[in-house]
């Protein structure tokens, strides 16, 4: 979802290059997350437009895929500000979970992750991320409809699940994951008997950071 800031209507080579924009980061996230070592020039193709254009706007692959997640994680944040405005927290809870996956932010995750050096805007946005993430689980948790047993870092896991389905056209996947998201909201409910604890442990947040470093 390309970051749009409020402001004028464009006119001219600005228009146009808004336009190439929008088109470049859409194309560039079917492109890479289907194959992550595509070329530039297959985002280019994808996006109607020429390889200088792309590269005024993006001299590097790795800036492309910075710039792709960085929308990713703008669009969490909206998805999670928009559930803590909602004041009972289990529909809180569903709506953000609901969000995130429908906004398939996460597909950059399990695509990206290691492809490129995070900026301190990456962190700033993780951080926020992580924080919203964490607030709406433990008011839900402390409302006693959530499994106590869930920790912050299980939902990211949950997320990748989902974000790991692809069967069919657009439309057919965007109903599975439909689907399989309520399947994972009914596991996550607080039941009237207390269920068996989770096995395993949970991933650290080491864990889930160490896939951010670039791979050498």
């Amino acid at each position: 979802m390309p970051h749009e800031s409020a402001g004028p209507p464009l006119s001219g080579r600005r228009a146009q290059a808004a336009r190439n924009d929008t088109a470049i980061l859409t194309a560039a996230r079917e492109v890479f997350v289907a194959d992550p070592d595509a070329p530039v020039a297959a985002v280019a193709q994808a996006a109607g437009v020429g390889i200088s254009a792309l590269y005024r706007r993006y001299p590097s692959k790795e800036e492309l895929l910075a710039t792709l997640c960085l929308e990713g994680l703008r669009g969490f944040v909206e998805v999670a500000r928009s559930a803590l405005e909602v004041d009972d927290p289990w529909t809180s809870f569903e709506t953000f979970l609901r969000g995130v996956v429908a906004a398939d932010v996460h597909s950059l995750s399990v695509h990206l992750a290691g492809r490129f050096t995070p900026t301190p805007e990456h962190a700033a946005l993780a951080d926020e991320a992580g924080v919203h993430a964490e607030r709406i689980l433990r008011r839900a948790q402390d409302a006693g409809v959530v499994r106590a047993d869930v920790v912050d870092t299980d939902l990211p896991m949950v997320y990748e699940q989902l974000a790991a389905i692809r069967l069919g056209d657009p439309e057919r996947v965007a109903a599975l994951r439909r689907r399989y998201v309520e399947l994972h909201l009914a596991g996550l409910r607080a039941a009237s008997e207390p269920p068996g604890p989770l096995p395993e442990r949970a991933p650290t947040h080491a864990e889930l950071g160490a896939r951010w470093v670039p791979r050498t």
